[in-house]
């Protein structure tokens, strides 16, 4: 199974959208639209998980494609990596 990145989606974009533009390729096991944690709006990206061929044949088609007026990134999605220094999240930076 391959985990694909897909970015600058327009901010109407529905998961049956996404799910429709991949389903082409192959079977489309899983859509995740992002959304902010704060407002709940969509961040204009998503990830899609397809089997390693149809993902490929997907990423080569669709990169650069228009959806909504927007040229899609579409590529193979990274392991996320932790997240360095800075003044957030449980240290004792800012005000106490």
């Amino acid at each position: 199974m391959t985990s694909i990145y897909v970015g600058n989606l327009p901010f109407t974009a529905s998961e049956e959208e996404v799910r429709s533009k991949f389903e082409s390729f192959g079977t489309v096991h899983s859509v995740k639209l992002i959304a902010d944690r704060e407002t709940g709006r969509p961040r204009g990206f998503a990830f899609v998980e397809m089997d390693q061929g149809a993902a490929q044949k997907a990423i080569q088609e669709l990169n650069g494609k228009d959806m909504g007026g927007r040229p899609l990134r579409v590529n193979e999605a990274q392991e996320r990596q932790p997240r360095q220094g800075g003044a957030g999240g449980g240290g004792r930076g800012g005000r106490w």
